[in-house]
């Protein structure tokens, strides 16, 4: 029997590819926060991948500068924009630069646990910095570390965030061939061993679509860039004798010009 947990709102914003370059992708990002931080009751923020446009360190202390302004605690994914080995930005290196402007943030890998009103979030990396891809590729010493921390949590009700989804969204189809993740059965196969997994949020593809998959709810979200820009908002309502139930809201936000923000 799962334990019961209590309700708990969070925002969801994926894709941001925010670029030095390009300042809009900035203001894009800054208005979506100021958004966000006149939300009520938001626990936290997760941004699941394709946090930059490129795996430049300029870039990501630029994002980085941008999420201070957050007003609740915020998590991040990797995406397969973020990271390139090569270029100077590992994994390692990335986490690194994101502790310098959150002192207060404990993860080292891209795979991490941290828990709140009851619940269990988990991150999980399917990006590569060595030879970087539109296509992921969750490594199976991942996909074990997922299997033992599901297991650990077995009386938990359990959400996953990560950048690559492993059920496609039908709107996508055109785009799988190079946006696909790699032996994704190997990932669903180890999900379907478990009974606590209330939902995997996703980015990637850049559409708006939700489905249910043995028992779990897939959400994947646009990129904030697509037109018109917004960010998910999800909420998860949990009723004594109930399984929890998931309510999700796209909430538009308008861009700011520099002078409003």
């Amino acid at each position: 029997m799962q334990a019961v947990a209590e309700n708990i709102k969070f925002a969801q914003i994926t894709d941001t590819h925010l670029a030095v370059s390009n300042p809009y992708t900035s203001r894009v990002l800054e208005s979506a926060i100021d958004d966000i931080n006149n939300q009520p009751e938001i626990a936290f923020v997760v941004f699941t991948g394709d946090n930059i446009a490129n795996p430049k360190e300029e870039d990501l202390r630029a994002f980085m500068k941008v999420l201070k302004n957050l007003k609740v605690p915020y998590y991040i994914a990797l995406g397969n924009s973020d990271v390139y080995k090569a270029n100077g930005l590992s994994k390692v290196r990335y986490y690194e630069i994101i502790k310098e402007y959150s002192i207060f943030r404990r993860q080292k890998s891209p795979n991490y646990v941290f828990k709140k009103n009851g619940f269990v979030f988990i991150t999980v990396d399917g990006a590569k910095e060595v030879v970087p891809g539109t296509i992921g590729y969750y490594r199976q010493d991942t996909i074990d570390w997922l299997d033992r921390m599901l297991r650990k949590y077995r009386k938990k009700d359990v959400v996953i965030f990560q950048h690559f989804p492993v059920v496609y969204p039908k709107e996508a189809e055109s785009r799988v061939k190079t946006h696909k993740t790699y032996k994704v059965e190997a990932y669903k196969d180890m999900l379907s061993k478990h009974t606590n997994v209330l939902a995997v949020i996703t980015g990637h593809f850049h559409v708006n679509e939700e489905t249910m998959d043995n028992g779990i709810y897939y959400i994947n979200s646009p990129s904030m860039l697509t037109l018109p820009q917004s960010y998910k908002i999800i909420d998860i309502v949990t009723t004594k004798d109930f399984s929890p139930i998931i309510y999700t809201q796209l909430r538009e936000f308008e861009v700011k010009d520099d002078k409003k923000l």
